[in-house]
Order: structure tokens, then C-alpha cells, then sequence
């Protein structure tokens, strides 16, 4: 469809009003940095993120399935093109909702920060380039949309660069195992998280490349994905396809890239709530939804397919299971969310990946999953902001006298923690539900362990939500200070964000499929070990005599010595191997080759002397060792 000019002043202002929006704090805070005017700025900056929800609002609820495109580069067949279909129009709303409710709970949270300028632009700059991403149909315009949440990931995790705060640390400062100190400031953690990501972007840009030279367009609808397949072959459609996916994989920290995730706790509360519910790490498992949305893996006979999803399935599942467990162990109240969010995408990998057998419905399951995921840990997340405010202490801890001074967070993380585990009659359980019946379709086709693989993690999920509410508002240690505020905006803004809960319930009993399989007497039993879980752990949310195996899964396995000591004794190895490579090429071709030269000249001028006794000479020494070489071959018989 071509553009009507409303929907380009719709789209356009969607993504340039919050980065406009947050220009005059930006400015401001560099001339005027810390003044009192300039500290009113920010609500300039949560009204632009309230556009662009309006906006995405009326993009659900007024305009039609479709693709709307612009001419771009013509001559290349570039072009805007912007699609409107199941999958974009509820994700943008989702986007746009959460980062506007997450913008009017930072106005408190970040209210004396010392580089507000720095934050609202990068902010605001993260929001339009998910909302880029999101509603991009042509992978050059989502590349840039891509690009642009790597960037700002990078200035909001090391947003607080000074690294002159404990309390802003992951890890515990002093604390090494081995060679390896296990804690991470937040320059630290903003380097890690953009040198893991580009680690997976450059993969991703030569697949989109390769993907334009072949079929000469980079719309996604439109490109013959199947006819490319056939074209490029078993292995070259298996290595294209693990190009692109490295980005998808870095982006949603899929092992081995997960890293960077826990250590992004070094940045604002906000800025993880805005990471870890529907954007950043969700833009990984959304694209490959999307470019499975119109690949339809289920209509292809394509062998490299059936290989490329079966990785993506069992990755996601050995992920989510590695996040589980080590959620399971932590205690730094961010950092187990983090690890969740890890778990929870895995999951969303798998059933995505599961539409190769199962159909589209998996990638429905999978997106559900998503939406219900995204508030309530975005809720999670603003009450560890403000618990970190109120005690100054990331690690969790918090009784029952504690609870009664924190009603709002304790209710909220009481109904996020419900609706997310999986029991039943609330949100998660009818969406696993489903998801369950996914796995289960699977163990119809002679594939039985991702079945099982669900059910444990569904199982150890539970454990930790439980974990998480008993520490910090239950059975946890008495708190060692205690800042109980009115902090009335943050408050408001993680009540809302946890009542989307309660309207995704019910459109959740209007969906046939979810219903119908939350019915099921295997959804119920997995339900019901779901709920037991949660009950055993909200009563004994640690035990002693685990606590070695809680150190081992809070070091995360050691995992780190991977991204922090062994990857970069590699680095360095093959720097020196290509720092020694490049002195011998510099020799052979600045001294070797012009020495050998100046060898062959000082020989030819010493036989040059322009004597005619001295070539007479050197003629009959040649014709010598002529005779003499026929002479030794006839006495051997040579012919």
C-alpha cells in the first residue's frame, strides 16, 4: 500500500517526537547542567513517549493490515516499508504503554541524578529505535532501528560511568574466584553489553547483505524465502540462516551470549525494566517470530529448515533451563530478574522455533508469552528500584514488619509473581498452557525431551518468583536502613503496569486455543507441581544446606570466566598472532624482497663490466659445464 499523508505524520512523529522531545534536556543539561529549571525538563521527555503511545493506539485500534511503503533509494529497490499486521500492532502498543509507564516512574527514581541530560536523551533515543524495529517491514530501516538500541543499551548501562557507588555494582566488590574478580562496575557492564552485541550485529549485516544481492529486495514480505533456500542450497541456506540469528541470539543473550544481561544491572532501575520487558533483549526472539511469521517453515520441505529451527528449539530450551537454575541461587534482587528474563526468552525461542512442526499457533503461543513476560517483569523490576531505594541495598531482605511499610510494592509483587509463574486460574498458566500443548505436539513427532525440559523449568521459575516475593517481603533479613518514602509516581507507575496483567487474563478466556488447552488434565497437573513449587519455596525460600550449589549458580556457573578471562586471553593471543603476522609480512615485503633485489643488481653489475675478456670468459665456463654434464651422462648410459 502506498502512503496516505496521515500515516506518514502518524509514523514519523511515532519515532521522532520522544527523541525531539528530549533534545532540550540534553541541551540544557550541557549548559545548564544541575539547575533547578532544567531539572522540570524531563516531563517534556515522558510527553513525547505519550505521543508516540497515542499514536501506536491508533495504529490498533484504526488502521488496517497492510504494508505501507515510501520511496527511499528507488534505483536500489529501497524503500520505507512499514507493516501493520498480528504481530506488529500489539507489540508496538506494548512498547510504547511500558516505556511511557517506565518514563513517569523515572521521574522520581531519577529526579537527582547527575546526568539527566545523558539519560532522558538515551531513553527516549531506546524507545523510537524498539518502536523502529517493531513495525519495520524492510530489514534496512530495522537494521537502523537495530543499531540504535545497541547504542543507547551502551549510554544507559554505563550510565552511571563514575563507578563511585557500590550499591550501582554487580557482584560483590573485593569477592575473586581464581584469577577472576566477580564484580562489575557499570563502565564495565555498558562495554560488555555493546562489544557483546556487535559481536552478533556484524553477522546479521553481511546476512542482510547476502540477502540483497541475491534477490535484490530486503522486504521482508517479499522476499521468496523458500525459492532463496532452494537456490543457495542445504548449507548455504544453514549458514545464512545462523548468520542473521546471531544477531537475535546476542540481542536476547541466549547462551553462550548472556553475560552482558546480568551485568546490565549496573544501570538504572528504570533502564532495566525497559531492557528486560519489551524491548532490547525482546527485539531478538520478536524478529525471529517475525521472520518466521513469513518464512511459514511449517509450508516448507526444506531440510535446512528442519536443522536450523531444531538448534533454535533446544538452545532456547538449554538456556531457559541455565537461567532458571541460576535465578534459582541469586540473591542481588536485579541480577535474578535479569536471569529470568534469560529463562523466559529461551522460552519464547523455543515455541517460536516450534512452528516448523507445529504451525503458526506456536509463534502465537510464543508472542502471548511475551506480552505476559513483559509486564509483569517490568512490574518486578520498578519495585526492585524502589526496594533498592528504600533499603540501599541490591541484595534482597525485607521481613513482615518491612511489608507493611511497602503495601504497594508487596501487592503488586504478590500479583506479578501469580500471574507470571504459571498457576492456575492466572494469565501465564493459560499461556503455558498452550505452550505446554506446543511441546506436547512435538512429543507426538518422536521428539520428547522439550516437554520435559518445560516442565522443569516452569517448575524451577515458579521457585524463584516465590523466592524473590519471600526475601523481600516475607522471610528475609531485617533491612539495615530503611527509606520508606511516599514515592507516589513510582508507586502509580508499577500499579498500572501490573493491571495489564489483569486485562490480558481477560483477553486471554476469549482465546479459544489458550482456554481449550488450559483445560487439559496434563496443563492442570503441570500446574499444579507449578503451584506447589512456588507454595514450598515462598515458605523456604533458602536452605543451608544448598548453600554451596547456591554459590556455585550465584558465580552463574563461572560462566563469566568465559566472557572475562578466557575470550579475552584468546583476543589477545590472536592479536599477537596477527601482530607477528603482520612484522613478517612488513620484512618480507619493505627489507626481504628489496634486499634479495639489491643482491641480484650487485651481482649483475659485477659481471657488467663492459670488458669483452670478461664475457669471453664466462662463455666458455658455461660451455664447460655443458660438456662436462654430457660427458657424466653418456658414462651412465643416459640417452
Amino acid at each position: 500500500m502506498n502512503w496516505s499523508m496521515n500515516e506518514i505524520l502518524q509514523l514519523s512523529l511515532m519515532f521522532l517526537v520522544p527523541v525531539i522531545s528530549s533534545l532540550p534536556i540534553a541541551i540544557a543539561w550541557i549548559y545548564r547542567p544541575g539547575e533547578e529549571w532544567a531539572r522540570k525538563l524531563p516531563y517534556l521527555s515522558v510527553f513525547g513517549l505519550f505521543i508516540s503511545l497515542l499514536i501506536s493506539l491508533n495504529i490498533l485500534f484504526n488502521v488496517e493490515d497492510g504494508f505501507y511503503s515510501y520511496p527511499w533509494i528507488p534505483s536500489l529497490n529501497i524503500n520505507f516499508v512499514f507493516v501493520v499486521d498480528y504481530l506488529s500492532r500489539y507489540m508496538g502498543v506494548l512498547t510504547a504503554l511500558i516505556a511511557f509507564l517506565i518514563g513517569v516512574y523515572g521521574l522520581e527514581y531519577m529526579k537527582d541524578d547527575y546526568r539527566l541530560g545523558w539519560y532522558w536523551f538515551f531513553f527516549n533515543t531506546f524507545t523510537a529505535s524498539m518502536l523502529l524495529v517493531v513495525y519495520s517491514d524492510n530489514l534496512l530501516t530495522l537494521l537502523i532501528g537495530w543499531e540504535g538500541l545497541g547504542l543507547a543499551s551502551w549510554g544507559l548501562i554505563g550510565h552511571w560511568f563514575r563507578d563511585d557507588d557500590e550499591i550501582t555494582f554487580v557482584g560483590e566488590k573485593g569477592r575473586k574466584v581464581g584469577p577472576l574478580e566477580l564484580s562489575w562496575s557499570p563502565s564495565f557492564g555498558g562495554w560488555r553489553a555493546i562489544s557483546t552485541i556487535r559481536f552478533g550485529d556484524m553477522p546479521m549485516f553481511f546476512a542482510i547483505a547476502t540477502i540483497f544481492a541475491l534477490v535484490g529486495t530486503l522486504d521482508i514480505h517479499s522476499i521468496p524465502w523458500h525459492e532463496l533456500f532452494e537456490r543457495i542450497g542445504f548449507f548455504g541456506s544453514v549458514f545464512l540462516l545462523f548468520l542473521f540469528l546471531m544477531g537475535p541470539f546476542t540481542k536476547s543473550a541466549q547462551l553462550p551470549f548472556s553475560e552482558w544481561l546480568m551485568t546490565a544491572m549496573t544501570g538504572p532501575t528504570t533502564v532495566s525494566a525497559l531492557l528486560h520487558s519489551a524491548t532490547m533483549v525482546a527485539a531478538g526472539t520478536y524478529l525471529f517470530m517475525r521472520l518466521s511469521w513469513y518464512i511459514q517453515p511449517w509450508n516448507a520441505e526444506t531440510p535446512a529448515l528442519a536443522v536450523v529451527y531444531s538448534v533454535v528449539l533446544f538452545l532456547g530450551l538449554i538456556s531457559a533451563f541455565y537461567g532458571a537454575i541460576v535465578a534459582l541461587g541469586l540473591r542481588e534482587r536485579k541480577v535474578l530478574l535479569a536471569a529470568s528474563t534469560m529463562s523466559s526468552l529461551g522460552l519464547m525461542f523455543a515455541s517460536s522455533a516450534a512452528s516448523f512442526w507445529i504451525g503458526q499457533i506456536a509463534i502465537i503461543v510464543a508472542f502471548w508469552y511475551l506480552m505476559v513476560h513483559a509486564f509483569a517483569k517490568a512490574s518486578l523490576f520498578l519495585v526492585a528500584g524502589h526496594l533498592i531505594h528504600a533499603t540501599h541495598d541490591r541484595f534482597c531482605s525485607g521481613d513482615r514488619v518491612f511489608s507493611r511499610k511497602m503495601k504497594a510494592a508487596f501487592a503488586v509483587t504478590i500479583v506479578a509473581t501469580l500471574f507470571l509463574s504459571g498457576i492456575p486460574p492466572f494469565t501465564a498458566y493459560w499461556v503455558k498452557s498452550a505452550m505446554d500443548g506446543v511441546m506436547e505436539h512435538l512429543a507426538e513427532e518422536g521428539v520428547i525431551l522439550p516437554f520435559y525440559l518445560l516442565v522443569l523449568v516452569s517448575v524451577i521459575y515458579s521457585a524463584f518468583l516465590a523466592k524473590f516475593l519471600s526475601l523481600n517481603f516475607m522471610r528475609g533479613e531485617k533491612p539495615k536502613h530503611e527509606h520508606v518514602e511516599n514515592a507516589n509516581l513510582m508507586k502509580l507507575a508499577y500499579s498500572i503496569m501490573v493491571s495489564m496483567l489483569f486485562i490480558l487474563l481477560y483477553a486471554v478466556s476469549h482465546e479459544h486455543h489458550f482456554v481449550e488447552e488450559g483445560h487439559l488434565v496434563t496443563s492442570f497437573a503441570v500446574g499444579v507441581l507449578v503451584t506447589v513449587s512456588y507454595l514450598i519455596a515462598l515458605y523456604k525460600p533458602s536452605v543451608k544446606a544448598f548453600s554451596r550449589v547456591g554459590v556455585f549458580l550465584t558465580d552463574r556457573m563461572y560462566l563469566p570466566f568465559l566472557n572475562d578471562f578466557i575470550i579475552p586471553k584468546i583476543g589477545w593471543f590472536i592479536a599477537a598472532v596477527v601482530d607477528y603476522a603482520n612484522r613478517g609480512i612488513d620484512y618480507f615485503f619493505h627489507q626481504a624482497i628489496p634486499s634479495f633485489f639489491d643482491w641480484i643488481s650487485r651481482l649483475i653489475r659485477a659481471v657488467q663490466k663492459g670488458y669483452l675478456p670478461s664475457y669471453l670468459r664466462i662463455v666458455a665456463a658455461w660451455i664447460m659445464i655443458f660438456i662436462v654434464a654430457i660427458a657424466i651422462a653418456g658414462w651412465y648410459g643416459w640417452p
